[in-house]
């Protein structure tokens, strides 16, 4: 069994450095004989050699009357012995600083300690759901790829909680990708897209019964810049979820449609600033802390606004005020709103 009995602090080895997060920390020796000991010892022995010195070179006077002999012992003392006060006055006033300056790096390091504790914490809180959401997603994504029909008859069970983005990972071409000279692709013989359905597209569906939203999700990933869209929302949407941020927590400040309207015809800065309507600072903080910090973040934050600015752009000509409201309170719509602010678009 373990003696838990306490040693004192004599018992007690010096405890060697540890490295941590935030540099080497080694607990203070305060018993050690520190430089400013050091040198106030030095400074005394030298005044104490300088007042001999002085006292042995000084020539013999007569003897000083009896009534001045007292006042100057007092003057002599004061004489060589204030300068000596004086230096270890100073040397305690300096000690005590350098152990204020160490205990707080401490309490700095002790607080950033307890803050990385609690975000791995956080963080590891949501992994199981994370783990959930992409085995589901690689199952949809596999069963999207076997071929272009299955799509028609395409339905799936979700067992993550409804704020969890929705799969997105059946698009299989990037936006770079030339189209075939020959052949006629799948997506030209699909339908159009109607704005009900890339709207209920845009904000995937609510549950795992949704069947209109998941019938609408099937029909956007037919489209090449509607499946775009969605693919970059899914990006970013699973790694704000990583932080915590989920799009149904926020409840940014409408915009009318005029506003989107002048975003999608170019305007930027103050002229669109109300589509920053988002004011959730915790969700605004992480955001811009990751936005500087995760390049793989940020890349997809930059990719995801340009495909939202290109499709938006195309869906404001031909939509009503009403189609467009309706878009703006779609999980991608809060999105961007968020992303945008972070990013500067309506600076």
């Amino acid at each position: 069994m373990t003696d838990t009995t306490p040693a004192t602090p004599q018992q007690l080895p010096r405890q060697p450095a540890r490295s941590t997060p935030f540099g080497v920390y080694s607990r203070p020796n305060d018993q050690a004989i520190s430089s400013i000991e050091i040198i106030a010892i030095a400074l005394s022995v030298f005044w104490l050699l300088g007042c001999a010195v002085f006292f042995v070179m000084q020539p013999a006077d007569a003897a000083p009357d009896s009534g001045d002999r007292g006042l100057r012992i007092v003057m002599t003392t004061l004489a060589i012995f204030m300068p000596l006060a004086m230096i270890w006055v100073a040397a305690t006033a300096a000690r005590a600083s350098r152990v204020m300056r160490t205990e707080s790096k401490r309490l700095q390091t002790a607080i950033d300690a307890i803050r990385q504790a609690y975000i791995a914490q956080q963080q590891g809180k949501t992994f199981e759901a994370d783990a959930s959401v992409t085995r589901k997603l690689d199952e949809i994504a596999a069963a999207a790829r076997k071929t272009e029909t299955a799509l028609a008859t395409f339905q799936t069970r979700r067992d993550t909680p409804a704020r969890a983005a929705a799969p997105a990972a059946a698009a299989a071409s990037s936006e770079d990708q030339p189209a075939l000279a020959l052949g006629t692709q799948a997506s030209d013989m699909a339908p159009a897209l109607s704005h009900d359905d890339f709207i209920r597209a845009l904000n995937f569906p609510e549950t795992a019964e949704d069947a209109e939203g998941f019938s609408a999700l099937r029909k956007a990933l037919k489209d090449r810049n509607a499946s775009q869209l969605v693919q970059a929302a899914q990006d970013v949407l699973t790694l704000l979820s990583h932080d915590g941020i989920y799009m149904d927590d926020l409840r940014p400040d409408r915009a009318r449609p005029e506003v989107w309207r002048e975003f999608a015809q170019g305007a930027r800065g103050r002229t669109i600033a109300a589509l920053g309507g988002v004011r959730d600072r915790s969700s605004l903080a992480l955001t811009n802390a990751r936005m500087k910090q995760d390049p793989i973040f940020r890349d997809a934050a930059h990719h995801f606004l340009r495909r939202f600015d290109r499709v938006f752009s195309g869906f404001e000509a031909q939509a009503s005020d009403g189609e467009i409201s309706a878009l703006a309170e779609t999980r991608t719509a809060r999105a961007f709103m968020l992303l945008g602010r972070v990013a500067g678009t309506f600076d």
